[in-house]
């Protein structure tokens, strides 16, 4: 398994478990009902999947990145919304564990590492998109607190969760702009309204709201690190994580389109033999089965990279970028191998064709992630 340990192969094994075991026999009927999957959620907690990536001394199963990434993998693999219900945790986890202050590391990481409390980021506007530097939220210091007044779109579990990464604008006149940019760390209260949760083509069962924050009061002691004006950067080292993790949830659907294909292609007889020995159908398969383990190897070594200390924006770039544009490539042939089949709801390939397209706009549009590769194949000026 890529260089993991022991003790990681086995929590990558326990989740493959999982997911076969109870994820993937309920997984078509809840994301049909568009249900919230309270009981796998809790299974997740009971499991540990909450805090792979809390360190010691506030949690008990931090694995490296690459583990972090199969086991996303894994939990996308039965249903990638289950792999949502954690992603934006863990990225708000690293980002504690990595800038956090002692006081604010004891406060949140080891509720953090059991599930007790889950946590968000909100980035996104209603008008900002990929821009996050033109953000509007702002946070105002008043003596003792900040006042954040503002609106943040496309939030991922922020019913539920308990701690929101609010990136803001503390200086809304610093030049340059990042310079006045950031993380305060939100506890629901009066003053935040969700106010409503928004419709999506797929990634059902997780809640993908629109926030307000009018006049919230917020303690200053709130700002990430406990110095302003750091957060954009934080931000940017937070999504390298994100990043990897979104790669890592296409591998999964991209993995179980494959897969479902491939059991389709033995079992369905055309013209006397099994489709999978038509030339067209077997050479859909082979290359999807490259792309997804060129995918793989890619979003494991972003992770490889991350786990070294090493700068790995380009990289991680590099795999969300190639594996959401895999699992989208591999989403449309399962279609085409299933035929009829693949547009009914009655098998699972309509669902892979809808949930794909969400990695390639998440966390970073894959256009921004060609700006990003881009200017590091510039900056750093080697390959």
């Amino acid at each position: 398994m890529f260089g993991l340990n022991d003790e990681e192969r086995a929590i990558v094994r326990v989740v493959a478990e999982f997911v076969d075991r109870e994820v993937r026999p309920v997984a078509r009927e809840l994301e049909h009902a568009d249900a919230y999957p309270e009981a796998l959620i809790e299974r997740m907690k009971r499991l540990g999947v909450f805090g792979l990536a809390v360190p010691a001394p506030y949690g008990e199963s931090a694995v490296s990145k690459r583990c972090y990434a199969l086991v996303t993998e894994e939990l996308a693999r039965g249903w990638m919304s289950l792999a949502g219900a954690f992603g934006g945790h863990t990225v708000v986890s690293h980002l504690l564990a990595t800038f956090g202050t002692e006081e604010q590391k004891d406060r949140y990481l080891p509720r953090m590492a059991t599930g007790e409390l889950r946590a968000t980021m909100a980035l996104t506007e209603p008008s900002g998109g990929s821009d996050l530097q033109a953000m509007t939220t702002t946070a105002r210091r008043d003596g003792a607190f900040y006042t954040v007044d503002g609106a943040k779109m496309w939030i991922t579990n922020a019913r539920r969760s308990g701690l929101i990464a609010l990136l803001c604008k503390t200086d809304p006149d610093a030049v340059p702009r990042h310079k006045g940019i950031s993380i305060l760390l939100v506890e629901p209260g009066p003053g935040l309204t969700v106010s409503r949760d928004l419709p999506k083509l797929g990634y059902k069962g997780v809640e993908t709201c629109e926030l307000a924050f009018d006049g919230l009061r917020v303690p200053a002691g709130a700002v990430l690190g406990g110095a302003e004006g750091r957060g954009f950067a934080q931000m940017m080292k937070g999504l390298e994580v994100g990043r990897i993790q979104v790669a890592a949830r296409a591998l999964g659907v991209g993995r179980a389109a494959l897969e479902d294909s491939l059991r389709y292609a033995r079992q369905r007889e055309a013209f006397g033999k099994p489709i999978w020995r038509h030339q067209s159908v077997g050479n859909m398969l082979a290359d999807m089965a490259t792309q997804l383990r060129a995918a793989r190897l890619l979003t494991l070594d972003a992770a490889e990279r991350l786990d070294a200390g090493e700068r790995c924006d380009m990289e991680a770039g590099m795999a969300k970028l190639h594996a959401s544009e895999t699992a989208m490539r591999i989403a449309l042939d399962a279609v085409r191998i299933h035929g009829a089949a693949g547009y009914s709801t009655e098998f699972d390939v309509e669902r892979y064709f809808r949930d794909a397209p969400l990695m390639i706009v998440g966390e970073g549009t894959n256009e921004i992630q060609r700006g990003v590769i881009v200017k590091q194949l510039v900056e750093r000026g080697r390959v």
